[in-house]
């Protein structure tokens, strides 16, 4: 008689492999896009130490301007480096600078000061925003 050996049929064997390749699948679109978020979260992080270069009290001045690196910091900076001079040229950013908020306390018989709080928006491949705060005595 026949022997009948134990063994998966061809139907096993195809439901299997689409199975391990729907885990395969899924495995490389996780993947993906774990590694695109790496470098999104790179490219911001870089792009964030820039702007810091743009941060300070001198910027208030420039609304709806587009202003390198070295035209921001060059007053408080002397940069004797050529290439330096360069690199800050070519890092550009536009800015934009809504309307101030004012906050005034609510009863003027107190010596509590006025705050005014400016948004700076700073704009490239992805915007930042900083907010600049003054506080006026009275």
């Amino acid at each position: 008689m026949y022997d009948h050996k134990k063994a998966f049929t061809l139907i096993e064997v195809i439901i299997s492999v689409i199975i391990l390749s729907g885990a395969i699948v899924y495995i490389l679109k996780l993947h993906s896009k774990t590694r695109d978020e790496i470098v999104y979260i790179t490219q911001r992080n870089r792009l964030t130490i820039q702007d810091s270069l743009f941060v300070s009290s001198k910027i208030i001045n420039y609304h709806k301007e587009n202003k390198s690196a070295y035209d921001i910091i060059e007053q408080k900076f002397q940069i004797e480096n050529l290439k330096s001079r360069e690199i800050l040229k070519n890092i550009k950013r536009d800015i934009f600078i809504p309307e101030g908020i004012s906050i005034l306390p609510e009863d003027n018989t107190l010596s509590i000061p006025n705050i005014q709080i400016q948004e700076i928006k700073i704009k490239d491949r992805y915007s930042s925003y900083y907010f600049h705060f003054n506080i006026i005595s009275q």
